[in-house]
């Protein structure tokens, strides 16, 4: 392929604890050369699957560790009949999510000695994702050496929130000894539709104030100020805030000593809020919002009732964030559920018209996932569905920060707030 010589071409890694995902981005046309994932790392059988343009790629075969997955991507992203590449020379740098920055980062930066040390510190924070992401930047950096890297993280664009938003009421010690906080997550995916936002309403950040909504299986909500975020639902960890898919958000914390106090161990009481709580522990059926509204269709309780506690959770934490941000141009609707589930969003949107939030649920059913407004004209909040890209912000803040236009590359970080 033909390019300009301002062109780059960035590699975009995933890297969680038993997957590996990957793209390839031209920057800046912000355009996908093709993508695949690793699954199943560590296991008996694993899979790769890859597509582009040029063709699609599968394999199952173990995948002993990332190591093994690493240089499996690597093989497949040249391949000589469906590669996305024609060789790694091609690669200009790499992108890497990373779940947690901890208070440090408050922005992409590009990865150094001192920048993986630092991510080893926050191992403690993220237990199940800081291993893995930095294993991902340390087989990048054996079979891919040389190639700058950048870090993007979960946790950085919330590192604007105040205080009041971000402590606890609980003894300060736990926060000077600990680090005890709200540090708030999908930070990229908010701050990515944000930004679209922008662009789509054709304002500029600094006077424009947003309430985006990530809905998935893992869900948050963040009110943003002038581009900065300064609240946001999750918190310490991703289980604090709205109900998800099987995390069961917020709720009364005497009810775990209570339970522990008829036998439940710290193991199993973990186990119930993380992994069987939410959509699945309150409806008894699915964690999938399309098998729930098949369900509520039929008349079945549990799944109206847990469909309409999602909903009211959802409206409730955008009530108190109207309130904080005193006005609100436009309300945000991401995620899987977010973009797709247009019955969910009218749930969520049905009596919020006191505070300025109209639906035009006519149009919202008819634009289904598209990206566009949903709300009436005549509202005075904007109703937007966007679908996400976290992988293209990634992109964007490693373009931006490695290959800025008329500057030498950075070589540390960049202030990457929208």
């Amino acid at each position: 392929m033909h390019r300009e010589p301002e062109e780059k071409r960035i590699l975009v890694l995933n890297s969680g604890s038993s997957s590996l995902k990957y793209e390839v981005f031209l920057m800046p046309r912000r355009q996908s050369l093709g993508r695949g994932a690793v699954e199943r790392i560590g296991e008996s059988t694993g899979t790769l699957a890859q597509s582009s343009s040029r063709g699609s790629i599968k394999r199952e075969e173990p995948f002993p560790d990332h190591a093994a997955a690493m240089a499996c991507v690597t093989t497949c992203l040249c391949d000589p009949d469906s590669g996305i590449l024609g060789s790694l020379s091609e690669l200009d740098a790499i992108g890497h999510r990373i779940v947690h920055g901890g208070e440090k980062f408050s922005s992409s930066v590009r990865i150094d000695a001192e920048v993986a040390a630092a991510i080893e510190a926050n191992i403690e924070l993220a237990p199940l994702h800081n291993p893995a992401n930095l294993t991902g930047i340390r087989e990048a950096e054996r079979l891919l050496p040389g190639l700058p890297q950048v870090a993007v993280f979960d946790t950085a664009f919330h590192q604007t929130m105040p205080p009041t938003a971000y402590l606890y009421g609980l003894p300060r010690e736990l926060y000077d000894r600990y680090r005890i906080r709200r540090y708030g997550f999908h930070g990229t995916s908010h701050r990515f539709v944000a930004g679209r936002a922008l662009e789509l309403l054709g304002r500029k950040p600094e006077n424009t104030n947003l309430i985006t909504c990530h809905l998935g299986n893992g869900a948050s909500i963040t009110a943003i100020e002038g581009g900065r975020s300064i609240d946001t639902s999750m918190g310490f960890t991703p289980l604090e805030g709205l109900m998800m898919g099987t995390r069961s958000g917020d709720f009364d914390p005497a009810i775990l000593s209570y339970l522990a106090d008829r036998g439940m161990s710290m193991k199993e009481l973990s186990a119930m809020m993380n992994k069987k709580s939410g959509l699945l522990g309150l409806s008894g059926i699915s964690n999938d919002l399309r098998d729930l509204e098949a369900a509520a269709e039929k008349g079945i309780r549990n799944a109206s009732e847990a469909l309409d506690v999602y909903a009211h959770r959802v409206r409730k934490y955008i009530g108190a964030y109207m309130a904080e941000l005193v006005k609100v141009d436009a309300l945000v609707f991401t995620g899987g559920i977010g973009q797709h589930g247009a019955r969910m969003r009218e749930r969520i949107c049905h009596r919020l018209e006191n505070i300025g939030i109209m639906m035009d649920y006519s149009r919202n059913l008819e634009d289904g996932s598209s990206e566009g407004l949903v709300s009436h004209d005549y509202s005075p909040t904007s109703v937007l569905v966007i679908p996400t890209n976290e992988e293209l912000q990634i992109a964007m803040d490693a373009f931006g920060l490695l290959f800025p236009a008329g500057d030498e590359p950075r070589r540390r970080r960049t202030d990457v707030n929208i």
